[in-house]
């Protein structure tokens, strides 16, 4: 069976190794793809594993021999699935397998724009500690997380993660999500609406799909209902978020920070209004990259594949 990666370097860099995937059939592996290339470097495949590299029906409808998709993410949304149903393709992802390094960003995030660890340690090595006249200073606001509310736009299995470490932290969670499911082992838990949520929240974390409903969720209107002194965290997708709304918001003061891992197109424009915005922090989308993570969504992406050789496919999108 021909197997091509289209787009392997961000899973593997060189740090984890394709040979079990190698001994399911004859393996190409290319590091990237660019979009004119696709169609050529998939002819004659058999199977297909993609990570951001988009499959559209304008490919899939030359590639005659296809019969397998493997998406290395959980989000499926660069396959036109719907086609491929039609083609007789099976498509399957990788649900869970970053979730505990999701949670762990958001934390990273947070607690960065609470204590500015980073800026402090500059000082220190630019000087400022060994001539301060204090055994002890600080250049930005410290705040501290216990008793604040988080809330959790979106509580699936990273969503409910999130909640575990607030509380652990002393914090109150709010959520709101499609699905309302029963909390009520949760002592500092409450389900609230929307509108309640982004008034209420010291931290609104974003955990949410991104689909119609949520494109730009968060956007001018939602953000003028959040406090001033409130951050904003989104580990999920860029498209939840209109950055000019963000970027606004940031410099006139609506919210005090915000801390981002993805951004609306990635990579990003070099313009983009967030680059030059207020108290912004933005990570690469690095929360899924961890070696821990990459290696899990490695072997459950061959494990999903071999099911299927087996003729017994498992984390299908299409059935």
């Amino acid at each position: 069976m021909k197997i091509v990666v289209l787009d392997g370097y961000a899973l593997n860099p060189g740090d984890l190794s394709w040979n079990d995937l190698e001994e399911l059939g004859d393996l190409t592996v290319y590091d990237r793809t660019p979009p004119e290339l696709v169609a050529v470097r998939s002819a004659g495949a058999e199977a297909i594993f993609t990570n951001k590299t988009t499959l559209d029906e304008t490919v899939l409808s030359g590639l005659t021999f296809l019969k397998y998709i493997g998406v290395f993410a959980t989000g499926y949304n660069i396959v036109d699935v719907q086609y491929a149903k039609k083609k007789g393709i099976i498509v399957t992802n990788v649900p869970g397998y970053s979730t505990a390094s999701v949670v762990q960003l958001t934390f990273a995030l947070l607690l960065e724009l609470c204590l500015r660890v980073q800026r402090h340690s500059d000082s220190v090595f630019n000087g400022d500690w060994a001539n301060s006249e204090d055994f002890s200073y600080w250049n930005y606001p410290l705040i501290e997380l216990a008793g604040k509310t988080v809330g959790i736009i979106g509580f699936g299995s990273i969503g409910a993660k999130t909640a575990d470490v607030a509380a652990a932290f002393g914090m109150n969670v709010i959520a709101t999500s499609r699905t309302i499911t029963d909390q009520s082992q949760r002592s500092n838990f409450k389900w609230v609406s929307m509108d309640e949520l982004l008034s209420q929240a010291d931290v609104v974390s974003l955990h949410c799909p991104l689909l119609p409903e949520t494109k730009e969720i968060i956007n001018e209107d939602s953000l003028a209902k959040m406090k001033r002194s409130a951050f904003l965290i989104n580990t999920s997708r860029g498209q939840l978020i209109n950055e000019n709304a963000l970027a606004n918001a940031l410099n006139n003061g609506t919210i005090a920070g915000a801390g981002l891992d993805v951004l609306s197109v990635e990579p990003p424009e070099a313009d983009n209004p967030l680059f030059k915005a207020k108290n912004c922090l933005i990570t690469p989308h690095i929360a899924w990259a961890t070696t821990e993570a990459r290696t899990r969504l490695m072997n459950s992406a061959v494990k999903n594949f071999s099911s299927f050789l087996a003729g017994n496919a498992e984390n299908v999108v299409n059935a």
